[in-house]
């Protein structure tokens, strides 16, 4: 099968497209024909080595985090999958690869992709899907009346961010640029602060929640929004002590992801804000309510552009840009 592999680490160093062998899928596998994979900017920092000490892949290996396609085989032990359906997934670390034209992945790691969309819609959903509703629904357990600030509303997590905290019955303010107004608007967002003339943490107050997913000046700002006993959830870092216990690191990872983290965990203590870091993983059924809410009109993917397979390149760059509206998905078939 042709698939795009990192042969070495690179800070943007191209993605090589070769020849590699079809997956073998193990006994709780699916092996899926791949229609569409969407590029998120984890593909970028993998590309260039700054997830190794977490994410130690070995060169040359597939890249790609999302994928929709149509299951062609499944392994003796799976019991929720048949040959010709429709799925998609954000495939497990340590297992992801879906620039390719197949990927086997663990069957709890898939879902039924939503009827109404098409496979490059779909393949634009898990990433940015499942961190919204982990950071949303299992961290901050948002409800009803309560507010939120959700950074970076135009981007993909925001996109799809604004949709789910508006369908929980939340107010939402996000940042975006005038260009973006009346697209994040169209989402759900109440308040929406220019981010080129307007500093947030002027205009905002008194929140239940961040979603922080930019630089660590704007995650200090934070914390000046949040009332005593809020919640900020950084999807950007630095991580904490709690994720390198759930990621199982070393003594000497640990320390040092506590001293990363140490700074901005003594300002939020003394700000009566509880900091936490997430970095999302992999969860079929969580996806599954994903799709339930797609499926009713809840929520909607938003995708910028799709390239051709053969412009995986261009479509990682593009994305590096950080101009895109929602979403960047690759046609694969």
């Amino acid at each position: 099968m042709k698939a795009f592999v990192v042969d070495k680490y690179q800070k943007k160093g191209a993605l090589r497209l070769a020849e590699m062998p079809e997956p073998d899928p193990r006994d709780d596998d699916v092996l899926v024909e791949i229609h569409a994979a969407a590029v998120n900017l984890l593909d970028a920092k993998v590309r260039d080595g700054e997830f190794k000490p977490i994410l130690p892949y070995r060169p040359p290996f597939i890249l790609g985090h999302d994928v929709a396609g149509i299951v062609v085989r499944v392994g003796s032990k799976v019991r929720g999958f048949k040959p010709g359906d429709e799925v998609y997934a954000r495939p497990r670390d340590g297992r992801i690869g879906t620039f390719a034209q197949s990927i086997a992945m663990n069957e709890a790691d898939v879902a039924l992709k939503p009827k109404n969309l098409s496979m490059e819609e779909a393949a634009s959903i898990p990433l940015v899907g499942l961190t919204a509703w982990q950071v949303l629904v299992e961290k901050a357990k948002l409800r009803k009346g309560q507010k939120v600030f959700i950074q970076a509303g135009s981007g993909g997590v925001g996109t799809f961010a604004i949709q789910l905290a508006k369908h929980l019955g939340a107010t939402v303010a996000t940042t975006a640029s005038a260009a973006s107004t009346d697209l994040v608007k169209s989402l759900g967002a109440d308040i929406v602060v220019d981010y080129k003339k307007d500093d947030f943490e002027n205009v905002l107050q008194g929140y239940d929640v961040v979603l922080n997913s930019q630089d660590a000046k704007t995650l200090e700002k934070s914390l000046r929004v949040l009332k005593p006993s809020g919640k900020l959830i950084s999807i950007s870092g630095p991580p904490d002590s709690d994720f390198a216990r759930k990621q199982g690191l070393n003594i000497v990872l640990r320390l040092i992801v506590g001293l990363l983290s140490r700074g901005i965990r003594r300002k939020a203590k003394r700000a009566g804000v509880d900091y936490s870091f997430l970095f999302m993983w992999a969860q079929g059924d969580q996806l599954g309510k994903i799709t339930s809410l797609i499926e009713s009109g809840a929520v909607r993917p938003v995708v910028d552009r799709v390239f051709p397979f053969e412009q995986t390149n261009e479509a990682l760059t593009y994305v590096g840009t950080g101009r895109a509206k929602g979403k960047v998905v690759i046609k694969v078939r």
